[in-house]
């Protein structure tokens, strides 16, 4: 009986944590969406902004802990925020994400780097860094690219090589204090993400600050919840498209006929298309996240497939809103521009491109194939 009690307690106490968040970034949405453009023009998110979503605790969404977010939550804290600008939504799925570095790393070191209110950390995987023992840790050297929300961080982590008879893969978790940022995120879209090169330059990193991603690890699967928000991000940009074509189609005529965008067979049929493309690549994703723990390669597999889905529809549903708004769309004043840039930037990250889908068909063919992965 205690047991159930404790459990029934621990569930509630999750959602009430939940519908926190939920309404907490609902209510910055209408202050974000005022930023957009500002967020763009400058290429990065207002730091009053950042310390806002730092204090609901975005930034460590699925840390372990009380406030631990599940994944279903997770999706609609970047779903919500994405609705209301790409960047902002995109900053606090990476970074929300790469909180889960903190379950690999001791209890007393985890809750040392969590104390900061401020606490963000972001980063690179790839192992492009090197990562040379000495005493008490390593040195690091290295420069990683796409590290998104790197001028916001307080913590930066970089995938390293560590040399040696049978050279093996580290993470290195670093001050971002003690590393450069190189200002080259000069893109056509998600431009306020701030997704610079980071570099460390003989960079001491203790052996408490370092882990491998193939250590063992509970929950959800650590590469899917460093994908998730790249599925739920892009739909909440293709809300925010669908928005504003329903908003312009009211006040849009026809020169010739005098006729309204909205009164336009081909419009009513493409926006129809495109809500039925966000909502049900929402529902896919939200019934992924949703499976328990643990899961087999398979089930892995269709979550990842969910994400990537996800990000491929988003983009299709976004091109509708933008093809049919015609020439209003072009205009640097028109969100749809800003929201078509944003979606098909998304959809260019590695894992959501098309080696991804290749390795989940083969899973579900049952072929032989890497899934290192997923």
């Amino acid at each position: 009986m205690a047991a159930t009690g404790s459990t029934t307690t621990a569930a509630t106490r999750q959602e009430g944590e939940a519908k926190r968040l939920i309404e907490g970034v609902r209510g910055l949405g209408e202050r974000i969406r005022d930023n957009a453009e500002q967020i763009e023009a400058v290429r990065r998110v207002p730091a009053e902004i950042v310390d806002e979503l730092a204090a609901l605790g975005v930034f460590r969404m699925v840390a372990p802990g009380p406030g631990q977010a599940d994944p279903v939550t997770f999706v609609g804290v970047c779903e919500e925020l994405a609705y209301a600008d790409g960047s902002t939504g995109w900053i606090a799925g990476i970074a929300g994400a790469t909180s889960v570095v903190m379950g690999y790393l001791g209890p007393d070191v985890a809750d040392r780097m969590l104390a900061d209110p401020k606490f963000l950390i972001a980063g690179v995987a790839a192992p492009v860094g090197l990562a040379t023992p000495c005493d008490g840790g390593y040195r690091v050297r290295g420069r990683w690219s796409f590290a998104s929300g790197c001028e916001h961080a307080t913590w930066l982590v970089g995938g390293c090589r560590v040399p040696g008879d049978r050279p093996v893969r580290r993470m290195m978790i670093m001050p971002a204090a003690a590393m450069s940022i190189h200002d080259n995120w000069d893109v056509a879209g998600l431009r306020g993400t701030g997704s610079h090169d980071i570099e460390a330059d003989d960079v001491f990193v203790p052996q408490e600050h370092s882990f491998s991603l193939a250590d063992p690890h509970e929950g959800f699967p650590v590469m899917s919840q460093l994908a998730l928000g790249l599925g739920a991000v892009p739909l909440g940009i293709a809300r925010a498209a669908i928005g504003e074509f329903i908003a312009l189609a009211q006040v849009k005529n026809d020169p010739m006929t005098g006729q309204s965008l909205a009164g336009k067979g081909w419009a009513r049929a493409a926006v129809a298309e495109a809500e039925s493309l966000r909502a049900s690549a929402l529902a896919y994703l939200l019934s992924e996240a949703a499976k328990p723990d643990p899961r087999g390669v398979d089930d892995v597999a269709r979550l990842r497939l969910a994400i990537a889905t996800a990000a491929r529809s988003a983009a299709r549903a976004v091109d509708l809103m933008y093809d049919a708004a015609g020439g209003a769309s072009l205009y640097t004043s028109s969100p749809l521009q800003r929201h078509f840039r944003d979606v098909h930037a998304a959809t260019q990250h590695a894992m959501v491109g098309p080696d991804l889908r290749e390795t989940v068909g083969a899973v579900l063919l049952g072929e032989d194939v890497n899934t290192a992965r997923l």
